[in-house]
């Protein structure tokens, strides 16, 4: 999902604030919905990412949790507003497109996990 910044373009993996009484799981599901238009499906977590970032003069801790998700509906096009371009890339293309680091690097580990079971079984 690409929105634009002072700093340009940022390219980033969809996320966002549990609602009250959400588990993670639900926060996922429900933010990628809202933030790419699609509808999906956990298939597991791939991991978390941990940053800080100041908010109001504020500073603040966050942790992100991340899900491999496949599509099983929904349309990129009913992405809301907070973006301004969304697309669905493969795990090959992302880690060249994402703007932050600690993403680049879920992307490529989950990719180096997806890619080792079929490797063993040629």
């Amino acid at each position: 999902m690409r929105r634009r910044g002072r700093d340009g373009a940022t390219w980033t993996l969809p996320k966002g604030t549990p609602d009250p009484g959400e588990t993670i799981e639900q926060t996922a599901l429900r933010e990628v919905g809202e933030e790419t238009g699609l509808e999906v499906r956990i298939v597991e977590p791939v991991g978390s990412i941990e940053y800080d970032f100041v908010q109001d003069r504020r500073r603040i801790h966050k942790t992100v949790h991340y899900f491999l998700m496949e599509p099983v509906g929904g349309d990129l096009a009913r992405h809301d507003l907070e973006f301004e371009q969304v697309r669905w890339v493969g795990f090959d293309e992302a880690p060249a497109l994402l703007t932050f680091q600690t993403e680049r690097d879920l992307v490529t580990t989950v990719l180096g996990r997806l890619s080792t079971p079929a490797e063993a079984a040629s």
